[in-house]
């Protein structure tokens, strides 16, 4: 009898294993026929237009949050409602309006055995997460570089796309402040490589050989999505079979919280920094500033199966469009991301009724937050007590090119873990929220399809699609 030759096909619907025996006693030719035809089947599946879709799976995650850089610890303080936002220690700003941020400890950045010594010492931290997380999340995918599976990898057929919305702002600031101060002589022969946002992608390619798609996408806080869509693209078309995507940001330096203060668009609540990020909460006065990495290593699901990879969950689409309204301030009513969550559920192949888990993007800031909510309930109307809705950066606070990377990870540990972490600091609900925003404890909640939303300064938004894999 023919038996299935991929690893993981154990796991494969019934449907596949009555095709199977209704083959078995036929003739050879036909049945290697069917079998193959069974394989295609199941590799792909259909969008809402009916076109067939390879299907892409996530294999590994990867973090550097304000919790570390082990995605269980992290979803874990995430679920025990454990809020990352201090005052600031990397530099004095003692008389600043805002002076707290969801800032990473550096005690918890260990890069040993994942980014070599003389790079940790002299690059911009942005490029260390980057390569931290990415080879993290190799390693959780069973591909460590001295691996057999990672050897064995055709390294044209995989790529990296981690985005950053700003790039190495401290590299940036040092190389400025030698300019003014001690001329063009002093300024180091890395300033340009070290604070250009494609450096990430490209210096994790370099340390582990992948030769397929590689760039940075900059669309501020949309960025790790709108990498994590790309990624699909390339992937869909068959430039790639495995993709180390995602988003980093390390903006917590002088400039970088200037620059937000001066937008007046940062949380003051300098007295009570763990109660800062309030999203949807009345009394929200602004985000906070986070900053560290959040990737994924998607593979589509035949190389996954081929070489027996353990499979997290399956990305099934996304999309992304623009308010084309303001710099700074969302469409109120919502259109614009209204449409980019239709589209990804299009995409996705899915009906909104499956959807039982929003990440929201939840800034905390007096706008945003409502007028997200206002779109996401024009999708889902009627009765939507079977959602949560939950905002993550009320924990980790806005990690902006690096959100929608972290918020991935912790969508695909929702759908893992059946658990979804809280909202926390919500206090005094606006009246408009019917939807279970979690408030302030995790719940148990089987997803069943979970997006996740990240929007950026310029009207960027995007909504990326996850389920569990059957």
């Amino acid at each position: 009898m023919w038996r299935p030759v991929a690893a993981g096909w154990t796991a494969e619907r019934p449907r596949a294993w009555a095709a199977m025996r209704a083959v078995a006693s036929a003739p050879r030719r036909a049945v290697r026929f069917a079998a193959a035809s069974i394989c295609m089947e199941s590799m792909t599946r259909k969008n809402g237009k009916g076109e067939d879709m390879k299907r892409i799976v996530v294999t590994g995650t990867g973090v550097v949050s304000c919790f570390g850089t082990d995605p269980d610890v992290f979803y874990q303080s995430l679920l025990d409602g454990k809020s990352g936002v201090r005052e600031i220690q990397g530099f004095d700003c003692a008389d600043w309006q805002t002076r707290i941020a969801a800032e990473i400890p550096q005690e918890l950045i260990v890069t040993d055995g994942f980014v070599p010594a003389k790079l940790a010492r002299r690059m911009d931290p942005f490029l260390t997460y980057a390569m931290l997380a990415g080879k993290k999340a190799l390693a959780e995918a069973g591909l460590g570089s001295d691996t057999d599976a990672f050897k064995a990898l055709d390294k044209t057929k995989c790529g990296v796309l981690i985005g950053s919305g700003m790039g190495g702002l401290n590299i940036y600031s040092e190389g400025v402040e030698k300019l003014l101060t001690k001329g063009v002589s002093r300024m180091s022969p890395f300033f340009i490589p070290y604070t250009i946002t494609n450096m990430g992608s490209a210096l994790l390619a370099i340390d582990v050989g992948f030769m397929g798609p590689n760039y940075s996408i900059s669309t501020a806080c949309a960025t790790g999505n709108y990498a994590i869509n790309n990624a699909a693209i390339h992937m869909r078309r068959g430039e790639a079979e495995l993709m180390v995507v995602g988003g980093v940001e390390a903006a917590i330096v002088p400039v970088g919280l200037g620059g937000f203060i001066a937008c007046r668009a940062l949380s003051s609540r300098n007295d009570t920094p763990a109660t800062a990020s309030r999203p949807w909460d009345k009394t929200r006065d602004g985000f906070v500033m986070g900053e560290g990495a959040g990737v994924l290593v998607l593979e589509t699901l035949e190389h996954a199966r081929n070489r027996g990879a353990t499979i997290l969950a399956e990305y099934l689409g996304g999309a992304s469009d623009c308010d084309a309204h303001h710099m700074t301030e969302p469409r109120q009513d919502g259109s614009g991301v209204r449409m980019c969550i239709e589209n990804a559920l299009l995409d996705a192949g899915v009906t909104k009724d499956r959807v039982n888990y929003i990440n929201a993007h939840a800034t905390s800031t007096p706008a945003g937050d409502m007028a997200e909510y206002r779109a996401v309930r024009s999708v889902f109307t009627g009765d939507v007590s079977h959602i949560r809705m939950n905002g993550t950066k009320s924990m980790i606070g806005h990690a902006l090119g690096a959100a929608g990377g972290l918020e991935a990870v912790a969508t695909v540990k929702a759908i893992q873990t059946g658990k979804v972490h809280p909202t926390i600091n919500v206090h005094d609900l606006e009246s408009e929220v019917e939807i279970d925003i979690v408030a302030n404890k995790m719940q148990e909640h089987v997803v069943d399809v979970g997006i996740s939303n990240s929007f950026g300064f310029g009207g960027h938004n995007s909504t990326v699609v996850f389920t569990k894999f059957e």
